[in-house]
């Protein structure tokens, strides 16, 4: 940490800020509060950060995620977590399955599906977008939040084992 608490504003958002995808805003706002103890301090300061934000920022920081299973175009980082998934290997149904239970849960929540899919399968992400897209909007956009912040300790995990 004591590298970490060292960077200027700049350095800080350019090593922390993909951990919340395409959204540096977040580690902008949490460079404001260093020095961090911990890892687990700098996450928390991070989900406090997004907590507290505007409606719209919440928003935006959830539409910032790639629909899952699909063959957009991606950030690298999402790319290879859903690699690690099986996702870039779904046979020509499974595709087709991931392509109508995404556009069916867009058109219902407005935001993509998130799942942290580190220690996830095919099987495991298809059987929850099958049943998260019957939640109300509130429960799904709260879970959506839960999904970012584990992926976001996942990603800080990552930056922090190098």
């Amino acid at each position: 940490m004591e590298e970490v608490n060292q960077m200027n504003k700049e350095e800080f958002v350019l090593k922390i800020g993909w951990v919340f995808e395409h959204s540096p805003w977040v580690a902008a706002g949490a460079w404001e509060s260093m020095p961090f103890e911990s890892h687990e301090n700098l996450l928390q300061t991070m989900i406090d950060i997004v907590q507290r934000a505007e409606e719209s920022m919440k928003l935006a920081l959830l539409r910032a995620h790639p629909d899952l299973g699909t063959r957009l175009k991606m950030s690298e980082v999402s790319q290879k977590e859903q690699e690690g998934a099986g996702l870039d290997k779904l046979a020509k149904e499974e595709f087709e399955e991931f392509i109508s239970l995404n556009k069916k849960y867009v058109d219902k929540f407005q935001f993509p599906f998130i799942m942290a899919v580190k220690g996830q399968n095919k099987d495991t992400i298809l059987a929850a977008m099958k049943q998260r897209v019957h939640n109300t909007y509130g429960k799904e956009y709260n879970i959506a939040l839960r999904e970012v912040f584990k992926i976001a300790e996942f990603r800080l995990n990552d930056i922090f084992k190098e």
